[in-house]
């Protein structure tokens, strides 16, 4: 055997645990969710009602089911305008070595250890227009009871839960910029804007990529929140595709129709990652 063989069975020892965790933990649970999304089954016993791709077409029929996907949406897009410039801004402050910096990351990186369900309650009860801190302000003001006030409230305790997460990653990204173009353009007499512009964000790029990347999962996949503080209401006003899949599948025992959604989450998630990548490597390119 020589040594690109010897290397090559060195290579998939080392892989062999790592796939075999993907298989069981990823690649499994699609096949079976996949494979139990065509039969009428209540999780119990063997399926054997076929339906094909009945239940695939009655989410897609579903208008409840798009409502939730507007809701999904509407998280992305309050998430972009709030957590990037946010993040990015107080990063940059705390880059350049203010007074009490570490006590500022520490502070807002907290929120992100809780658990999202224990996040949910706590605002959940601030929120309330009885005994809550809003009723403290505002008494008898029910946000979370309001079609029109629930779901950006559930996004705002959303961007306080991640904000440390994001602001971490950009502080990361900005102490891999060599700081002798920062002396260089001081040098030229560059204001703070032009090296914002021309140095900070170009380099800042891939981990605006990956800060984005995060930003659309989450935002995808959001439940835990959404079930403390709402449980998706008012009036389905908060309603989200997960919530979806638990409120009209599986709390009823239609598991079939439940992993049909859940293919279906899995396909829309897929998709927006890769066309997000797509994206970002095509602005990469251009500004390469």
């Amino acid at each position: 055997m020589d040594r690109g063989q010897q290397a090559g069975s060195g290579l998939m020892l080392f892989l062999a645990p790592g796939l075999l965790i993907y298989t069981i933990f990823l690649v499994a649970p699609v096949v079976q969710a996949s494979f139990y999304s065509m039969f009428s089954w209540n999780g119990f016993d063997v399926p054997t009602e076929f339906l094909g791709i009945d239940n695939y077409a009655a989410v897609l029929a579903d208008p409840l089911f798009w409502r939730a996907f507007g809701h999904n949406l509407i998280l992305i897009a309050f998430m972009f305008v709030t957590v990037m410039p946010l993040a990015f801004g107080l990063a940059v402050l705390i880059a350049d070595r203010i007074r009490f910096a570490i006590a500022f990351r520490l502070v807002f990186f907290l929120p992100f250890i809780l658990a999202e369900i224990t996040a949910g309650l706590i605002w959940r009860f601030l929120l309330d227009g009885n005994y809550g801190l809003v009723a403290g302000i505002l008494p008898e003001t029910f946000v979370l009871a309001d079609p029109q006030l629930a779901l950006y409230a559930v996004a705002t305790v959303m961007v306080w839960k991640s904000f440390g997460f994001h602001l971490v990653l950009f502080i990361a990204g900005l102490q891999q910029i060599d700081r002798s173009l920062y002396e260089a353009a001081d040098i030229d007499g560059a204001t703070n804007w032009q090296k914002t512009m021309r140095i900070t964000l170009p380099l800042l790029g891939p981990t605006v990529a990956l800060s984005g990347f995060f930003i659309v999962i989450n935002s995808l996949q959001a439940f835990d929140i959404v079930m403390a503080m709402t449980s998706g209401g008012p009036a389905r006003a908060t309603s989200t595709m997960v919530h979806y899949l638990y409120a009209d599948a599986l709390s009823g025992f239609r598991v079939g129709f439940g992993s049909a959604i859940g293919v279906v989450i899995f396909f829309i998630t897929l998709a927006f990652a890769l066309a997000y990548q797509r994206i970002t490597r095509k602005l990469d390119q251009i500004h390469g």
